[in-house]
C-alpha cells in the first residue's frame, strides 16, 4: 500500500502537537497539513490531497457536524475520522449520519490510532472499541430471541480468517491478535480486509454481528 496521507485539523492546540507527535512515530503515515482552526477548512487547497482528515473539535455540535456534511459532499474521496469526548449514542449516530467514516474514543491508544488509519484506508469504517460495544448492545437485545445461522457465509473463510474474526470479536486489538496467533499487525489488518470483502460487510462493527449472530462469539 502507497504512503496514507493524512490533515489534522484539532482545535486544542496542546492536542494537536500530542496527534501530530503520534502520527509522526508511525510508519507509512505523512501529515500534508496541521490546523487548529475549523475556518477554511473546507475550501483548503490541500483537503483533497489527503486520504484521512483526523477532526478534533471542542464539542461535537451542530457547526461540526455540518462541517462533516460538507467536507463529505465537496470532498468524496476524503475520508472523516472524528476524536471526541462525546461518546453518547446520539452523537456517535449523528456523526455516522453526516458521513465521519471512524471514531476514536477518549480511551484509544496510539495503537487505536494506526488501526483507524489503516483501516480507513483500506476503504472500510472504524470506531474504537467502546463506540463498537454501544453501537453493538440495542443489535445483540435485538437478537436473544433469534439467532439466524449463516453456514454457507462462514464456509468461504479460512482457518486463519476465522481465528482472526473470533479473536476480534472478542474485542482483541490488532498488536493483542498478532501476538496471539504470532504474526505481523499489517497481516492481521489483511485478514479483516479478506474478511469483510468475502462477507461483503462494511465496518469492523458489521463483522462483530456477523460473529455474534453466527454464534462465534458471545457478548
Amino acid at each position: 500500500m502507497s504512503r496514507i496521507t493524512v490533515g489534522i485539523c484539532s482545535e486544542h492546540k496542546l492536542l494537536l502537537e500530542g496527534i501530530c507527535r503520534l502520527i509522526e512515530e508511525l510508519d507509512s503515515i505523512d501529515i500534508l497539513f496541521k490546523t487548529h482552526s475549523v475556518e477554511g477548512l473546507l475550501d483548503s487547497r490541500l483537503i483533497d490531497q489527503v486520504h484521512i482528515l483526523i477532526l478534533n473539535p471542542h464539542v461535537l455540535d451542530t457547526g461540526i457536524l455540518n462541517l462533516i456534511v460538507k467536507i463529505t459532499m465537496k470532498h468524496p474521496g476524503v475520508k472523516v475520522l472524528l476524536l471526541s469526548m462525546a461518546e453518547d449514542e446520539t452523537s456517535i449516530h449523528k456523526s455516522i449520519k453526516a458521513g465521519a467514516k471512524g471514531f476514536l474514543s477518549r480511551e484509544s491508544e496510539k495503537e487505536d490510532l494506526l488501526e483507524a488509519l489503516l483501516t480507513l484506508r483500506n476503504g472500510h469504517d472504524y470506531y474504537s472499541k467502546s463506540i463498537t460495544q454501544l453501537l453493538l448492545k440495542k443489535y445483540v437485545e435485538e437478537l436473544k430471541s433469534e439467532k439466524p445461522s449463516e453456514p454457507r457465509a462462514l464456509d468461504c473463510l479460512s482457518s486463519r480468517e476465522l481465528e482472526v474474526l473470533t479473536l476480534w470479536g472478542s474485542s482483541y486489538t490488532n498488536n493483542e491478535i498478532s501476538e496471539a496467533l504470532y504474526i505481523s499487525i499489517r497481516t492481521v489488518e489483511s485478514h479483516k480486509n479478506h474478511i469483510m470483502q468475502k462477507l461483503n460487510l462494511k465496518t469492523a462493527v458489521d463483522m462483530v454481528k456477523f460473529a455474534i449472530r453466527n454464534s462465534i462469539i458471545e457478548l
